[in-house]
């Protein structure tokens, strides 16, 4: 990487480990940003170090996910949000002022500086020669608690690009010809580095709509240089200052150079179900449209809303597409209101929507039944959009436009000339709905409010000796965190209350796993390839550590996801054979042997499936993330670095009423994964299984002494003050435990959820281990060594502070 962009910020960065990709590296953080939908998580962790203010240089909480508001939760949720940027000296962006990767990009990203957010996209503020990288919420809080961010020190691809682009070809065809190559996994740990004379013919926001996308190859960044064309764009939204030209040496030493030349890109789209499963405009003409959506923080840029615009002047949208506009920013917004351009979208019969995420994660415009919607997104995972069995294709704003104006997928070409779009040099930045950190004397007065949907964060557990349980699910290649934890406008309000998200862990695709996990008091989940691809939202490692699972066994991780296991003292384990992966079934009993020592020792853990087929398993952790897992998470570790008392050991969870599951559609075959059984029986209903709240001992809450919530330990809840009626005696609502339990389904057949066949497997058995018969299985003599271990970064204490926590409080109305 000699030479690169990244080895030239990461060398001015680093705290720690030497610049060799695959090993353990630490490097200092000048810059954060949270969004809503984890921010919370991220605030309560850093609540758990006890400081007085964050230690970055910036640091911004933006609230741009869950604007939708059908209930208390996401507006107490910003009020928290609020309360702590107030308190420990973060910039606050309200909802309505913008998506969180466009607004950082617009007002704070800087050549040449670190940013970690705990949004996958994070890299989009790669557009301005920023390393910026996505991460889990932990990751974040303990970048503003002023520890090194940890990562391995990654290749560095080189994309070479190769003059430019032809009329109605865009930077969103580039990326997708990238995907069309590397795939979804072909980026763990690599960043991608674009360089060449093409570089210059493209705009800020082309290039950031790029290192935006290529968080879908699974990358930790994707970087271009900082040249004349930052220096515009930095200087029309009032910030010449953070202007600096970057550049890679011209002999700059990549792992592997791609060339790309731009005259030849041609329209191109995602189809159904993965952002490389990419096709030409061309092979998909005339396929029918029934929704359109421009915007999300891939391409909803002053360039792309205006090309877009002036595509539709004049015109009409066909009779059968709903057709959405979501600017990125305010900023954008009031820009289109005032040089007219937003008319042109109305008169044409689109709708406007709020500057936000919406859609993008499921928060309203969810298209038909059995429909195809075409959308400037990133991401089009089955589901993702709150349409299960609805096909999204992802295009550029040129393609989009095109298929709205014609109701088909068509060459953007059929609408004439392409229109030339000038660049603003000078944006009216509005600043209404951005709040400035606090001076320390006002910080001081400043109390947290937290509602009552805002849960205490789930304490981790130290890693015991031995591990056992059962395989809890069974899953394909290529899961999502979407797939674990879905999004929507449903789920993500609980996304600050744990026991209660964890209930739909797993829902989209096995609806009986929660019941399970609590009955057998948690045990362990097996995955293929690429396990946890997507969405870097912790609550996909969150959830399943509060239901117990005790470690995740794959052929191979994503990047974020791991990280965010091992933050919170999940064992993120590897097959050493591959092929050991089939011989596995949901239902079996694992235990893992010695794991404590054979984790110091970096030695392979032998694993016994059913008390007798013995399998080696290893994970490749440095010596900082073994200290992490032994001590049950990073907020145990770091809290025992600063001399904070050691959190209480979590109790486990009691069975709770399962939520009201909607019908879904059996899912389509992910790339990679084993091809359907057609004679699938469901595990819950072999041998006797019986549904849900019928196992042994189980019962419905409020069948087992179980008191309301906010009448446990002394905590007294939020609806109980001031005359408030607990939750339960309003108006004839039924408390918990006495609303009609929702009937057990069986998960619908599919191929990323795979329990046993008894077409070719044994049945399940259930006895006891020393029962059981031992199969004439030999065990694996494959080994596969850990990394080398690195020092662990040095981090300054700080004093701890209680922080006076205010409770909001309401009137029964």
């Amino acid at each position: 990487m000699k030479g690169t962009l990244t080895e030239k910020i990461l060398n001015k960065h680093l705290v720690s480990g030497n610049l060799i990709p695959g090993q353990e590296i630490a490097v200092r953080i000048d810059q954060t940003l949270t969004q809503d939908a984890t921010g919370t998580m991220a605030c309560l962790e850093f609540l758990n170090f006890g400081l007085d203010k964050i230690a970055t240089k910036l640091s911004v909480s933006y609230v741009d996910h869950n604007t939708l508001q059908t209930g208390f939760e996401n507006a107490d949720d910003h009020l928290f949000l609020q309360s702590v940027a107030e308190k420990f000296g973060l910039y606050f962006s309200k909802p309505g002022n913008g998506i969180c990767h466009q607004v950082h990009l617009e007002r704070f990203a800087r050549p040449g500086d670190t940013l970690i957010g705990s949004d996958s996209h994070t890299p989009t503020a790669g557009g301005v020669g920023m390393l910026a990288i996505g991460v889990g919420g932990l990751e974040v809080a303990s970048a503003m608690a002023g520890y090194p961010y940890s990562l391995t020190c990654p290749e560095v691809i080189g994309i070479k690009l190769k003059g430019s682009l032809p009329a109605w070809s865009s930077a969103k065809d580039i990326i997708l010809t990238v995907l069309q190559k590397y795939t979804v996994k072909g980026g763990i740990n690599r960043v991608f580095e674009y360089f060449g004379d093409g570089v210059k013919s493209l705009s800020v926001p082309e290039r950031s709509t790029i290192t935006n996308m290529g968080a879908e190859l699974g990358a930790t960044s994707s970087i271009f240089p900082s040249d004349l064309n930052t220096q515009k764009f930095l200087k029309a939204f009032g910030r010449a200052k953070d202007y600096r030209a970057f550049a890679a040496d011209k002999k700059a030493q990549y792992k592997e150079v791609f060339e790309i030349d731009l005259k030849k890109v041609e329209p191109l789209v995602a189809m159904p179900h993965s952002p490389d499963a990419v096709k030409t405009v061309k092979e998909q003409n005339g396929t029918k449209v029934n929704q359109v959506i421009i915007g999300s923080c891939t391409n909803s840029s002053y360039k792309d809303l205006m090309t877009a615009a002036l595509a539709l002047k004049g015109k009409t949208v066909h009779k059968d597409v709903s057709f959405i506009v979501a600017p990125g920013s305010k900023t954008i917004l009031n820009a289109m209101i005032e040089n007219g351009a937003l008319s042109y979208f109305i008169k044409a019969g689109a709708r406007i929507a709020e500057s936000a995420c919406g859609p993008c994660i499921g928060m309203g415009h969810a298209p038909a039944s059995n429909s195809v919607s075409v959308r400037t997104f990133n991401r089009n995972f089955k589901g993702r959009s709150g349409t299960a069995d609805a096909s999204i294709i992802l295009a550029s704003a040129e393609t989009a436009v095109a298929a709205a104006v014609f109701g088909e997928i068509t060459d953007p070409k059929k609408l004439g000339k392409l229109p030339t779009v000038n660049p603003l040099i000078n944006f009216d930045v509005d600043n209404a709905l951005i709040l400035n950190p606090l001076p320390p004397a006002e910080a001081k007065k400043v109390n947290i409010i937290m509602g009552p949907n805002i849960k205490p964060l789930p304490a981790g557990r130290p890693l015991a000796d031995s591990l056992s349980g059962r395989v809890l699910i069974k899953t394909g290649d290529n899961i999502t965190t979407d797939d674990i934890m879905p999004a929507g406008a449903k789920i993500l309000p609980l996304r600050s209350n744990i026991p209660e998200i964890a209930k739909h862990v797993f829902i989209k695709i096995d609806s009986g796993f929660y019941g399970r996990a609590v009955s057998n008091n948690g045990g362990f989940i097996i995955g293929g390839d690429n396990y946890g691809q997507g969405s870097s939202r912790e609550h996909a490692a969150l959830a399943p550590m509060h239901l117990g699972v005790k470690a995740v066994i794959t052929k191979s991780f994503a990047r974020i996801h791991r990280a965010n296991l091992i933050n919170f003292g999940l064992l993120p384990l590897n097959f050493t054979n591959p092929k050991d992966y089939d011989r596995i079934n949901p239902g079996d009993r694992i235990e893992l042997i010695d794991v404590a020592n054979c984790l110091k020792a970096g030695k392979n853990i032998l694993m016994k499936v059913n008390g007798n087929t013995e399998f080696k398993v290893f994970t490749q952790l440095s010596e900082r993330e073994k200290d992490i897992i032994l001590a049950g998470g990073k907020i145990n570790y770091i809290r025992k670095q600063l001399g904070l008392k050691e959190l209480p050991p979590p109790e486990p969870p009691k069975p709770q009423p399962l939520p009201q599951q909607p019908q879904t559609q059996p899912q389509q075959q992910n790339q990679g994964s084993r091809p359907q059984q057609q004679d699938f029986k469901h595990q819950g209903q072999q041998q006797g299984f019986r549904p849900q709240a019928q196992q042994q001992g189980f019962k419905p809450q409020g069948q087992h002494g179980f008191r309301p919530q906010g009448q446990q330990q002394g905590f007294r809840h939020h609806g109980q003050q001031q005359g408030f009626k607990p939750q339960g005696q309003q108006q004839g609502f039924k408390p918990q435990g006495q609303q009609e339990r929702p009937k057990y389904q069986p998960p619908q057949q599919s191929s990323r959820y795979l329990p046993q066949s008894p077409k070719n497997q044994p049945k399940q058995d259930m006895r006891p281990p020393q029962q059981q018969q031992a199969p004439a299985v030999q065990p694996q003599a494959a080994v596969r060594q850990p990394a080398a271990a690195e020092p662990k970064p040095q981090v300054k204490k700080q004093a701890a502070k209680k922080i006076a926590v205010k409770k909001k409080t309401t009137k029964n109305t």
